[in-house]
């Protein structure tokens, strides 16, 4: 199942670290089958604020996702943003191709009913 690596990256003065992080992290994810869905795009708020920028990079699975986080390459170049970028970053999973939500709303209605 698919999984994402999702950041909410605050607004940053330009740097050259960052520049350098930037040129340097595709070949981090690439060998986990990691590719940016959302990068250095706009976004559009509809519902309360959110400040800075998105970015998406997806894998094949969490376990790829982990892997590429943990691996000495990328954890090399984290500092190079984690020093001049506030954000937010989390791993999740996907939902598979049949996900109904349906069934997530029928499993809360019965949680409700248990007393």
């Amino acid at each position: 199942m698919t999984a994402y690596a999702i950041a909410h990256l605050q607004e940053a003065a330009p740097h050259p670290e960052i520049a350098e992080y930037i040129e340097r992290i595709t070949a981090t994810f690439a060998p986990y089958g990691g590719r940016f869905l959302v990068h250095a795009t706009q976004h559009e708020v509809k519902e309360g604020s959110w400040p800075g920028h998105v970015v998406v990079i997806s894998f094949p699975g969490l376990a790829e996702a982990r892997a590429w986080w943990d691996s000495p390459a990328y954890q090399e170049i984290a500092p190079l943003r984690s020093r001049h970028i506030d954000g937010d970053i989390i791993l999740v999973d996907g939902v598979r191709d049949t996900y109904d939500p349906a069934g997530t709303a029928r499993t809360m209605r019965e949680a409700m009913r248990t007393p």
